[in-house]
């Protein structure tokens, strides 16, 4: 069975956003046509529907973050400002976007505030029946995870580990008495 770790990622926000639409709690307020989603950035998003985009990229990294809050968030999704000149430095992203967006979310179900020592908000059941079952439909043909077995490189000047000296007066091998 596919997890949400399992499936590609961008694929996975992607169909979940689709799902997102038909919440009725989830919808772009009216400035979201003119907000930016940062300091870094110097126009506001070009997709018409890229609030549920966003909502869909949320609710997936509190899955794998939470308990999680807004502080957290804004620093995920911030990036460099050009500074012309000086030296870019890294902004966070805007606030009340992914405010407004987990309140939608919470509003919906989807997450809800974590009770305990850590606080910020964590996926509730049907938040994460909904990821699962996006993870799912994505299904096995775009598993991302593979276990792939490195060797090390061995280089020709490099001196022998204590392990791999040969011992001294051991019988030659094989390979050796036949030249």
């Amino acid at each position: 069975m596919a997890g949400i770790y399992d499936v590609n990622a961008q694929e996975l926000v992607e169909k979940t956003a689709q799902e997102l639409k038909n919440v009725p709690e989830i919808s772009p307020p009216e400035w979201a046509v003119f907000v930016k989603t940062g300091a870094h950035k110097e126009r506001p998003p070009i997709q018409a529907d890229w609030w549920y985009f966003r909502a869909a990229a949320v609710l997936r990294a509190v899955a794998k973050l939470g308990p999680v809050g807004t502080e957290k968030l804004r620093t995920k999704y911030g990036g460099k400002k050009n500074r012309g000149v000086a030296p870019e430095h890294h902004y966070k992203g805007s606030g009340s976007v992914i405010r407004t967006v987990l309140q939608q979310l919470e509003t919906a179900g989807l997450v809800m505030k974590a009770k305990g020592a850590r606080k910020g908000r964590i996926l509730s059941p049907k938040g994460q029946s909904l990821l699962m079952k996006m993870a799912k439909t994505l299904g096995a043909g775009t598993i991302v995870r593979k276990k792939v077995e490195v060797q090390p490189k061995k280089r020709k000047d490099a001196k022998p580990r204590r392990d791999q000296k040969k011992e001294v007066g051991a019988a030659p091998s094989p390979d050796a008495t036949a030249s």
